[in-house]
């Protein structure tokens, strides 16, 4: 699949809050053509690191990252979104 990932810069939220915006941004600044290895196979780094497990693992992380309400908590394991969980506000995100 060939698709072009480039991160929002700006101040214009694409998530509720900055606390959910910083790490989506840095999801996909890692699959920037730019940045990652391999960004059509998902591989940021070393050769088998990826940011995801596949693309559908990877637009439900994003779809999730939107969303996430300041006391939420998205697991992702092993390249793939696993729940979101309330936590609390000073919970990593």
């Amino acid at each position: 699949m060939n698709r072009t990932i480039k991160a929002p810069t700006g101040t214009e939220l694409e998530a509720k809050s900055w606390l959910t915006e910083a790490p989506l941004r840095m999801l996909m600044n890692n699959l920037d053509p730019e940045v990652a290895e391999r960004p059509q196979d998902l591989v940021v780094y070393g050769g088998i690191g990826k940011a995801a497990r596949n693309w559908e693992c990877f637009d439900a992380i994003v779809a999730a990252r939107k969303t996430l309400e300041e006391d939420q908590t998205l697991l992702v394991q092993s390249g793939k979104p696993v729940g979101v969980f309330r936590t609390h506000a000073d919970a990593p995100r």
